[in-house]
């Protein structure tokens, strides 16, 4: 899964021309990394070697500082400023999850179907809330219809795949990172013209 999606990256990436996209544009690269990566945990059987944090650093302080500056710079110029919220709140939430990894020990665990990452996290809820504004805040009030589709679709994923996975009764946080891959791939396809490389 993770190899499909890095070709997806591939695909997106290959498609913008301005600089400013290629953050959002190059989110399924990362995506596919990650998924990479879980598959050398998995292999390992858990643990806490250095798959284990990579795999940490990524899903926490990167996503949530990258998704909102991402977001806020492929933007249009009217929606820039409202957008400068959420990425305010992801790089307040990237430091201090930065700092928790850093002085904290990330441990994986199979239960189940599933793989369970522990960091001993303080204050939980308040850091879910903060990511979640950060990130699927700043896709919602995007400004382009795909972007904020892809917020709604990662929105109600990210519910059914939390459900799914305290049941330990399925991993699917890789099939919502394929299906985010491709609407990310579909924005690209939507660029106007002079944001997409010429052809011919």
């Amino acid at each position: 899964m993770g190899a499909g999606i890095t070709a997806v990256g591939v695909a997106c990436v290959a498609r913008v021309r301005r600089a400013r996209d290629l953050p959002l544009a190059a989110l399924p690269l990362l995506l596919g990394a990650h998924q990479i990566i879980e598959s050398v945990v998995w292999r390992s059987g858990g643990g806490a070697g250095p798959a284990t944090l990579a795999w940490a650093v990524i899903a926490l302080p990167v996503l949530a500082v990258w998704v909102p500056f991402a977001v806020l710079l492929a933007a249009p110029p009217r929606s820039r400023r409202r957008l400068m919220v959420p990425a305010a709140i992801g790089l307040g939430t990237a430091a201090a999850l930065s700092y928790v990894l850093i002085h904290r020990t990330v441990t994986a665990e199979i239960r189940g179907h599933t793989m369970g990452y522990a960091l001993g996290l303080p204050h939980t809820p308040l850091f879910v809330a903060a990511y979640l504004l950060a990130t699927v805040g700043a896709l919602l009030i995007g400004g382009d219809p795909t972007v904020r589709l892809l917020g709604v679709v990662v929105a109600y994923g990210a519910v059914l795949c939390a459900v799914l996975w305290r049941l330990e009764f399925v991993s699917t946080w890789c099939a919502l990172a394929a299906v985010a891959s491709v609407l990310v791939l579909v924005w690209t396809r939507r660029l106007p013209a002079a944001h997409r490389p010429r052809t011919g």
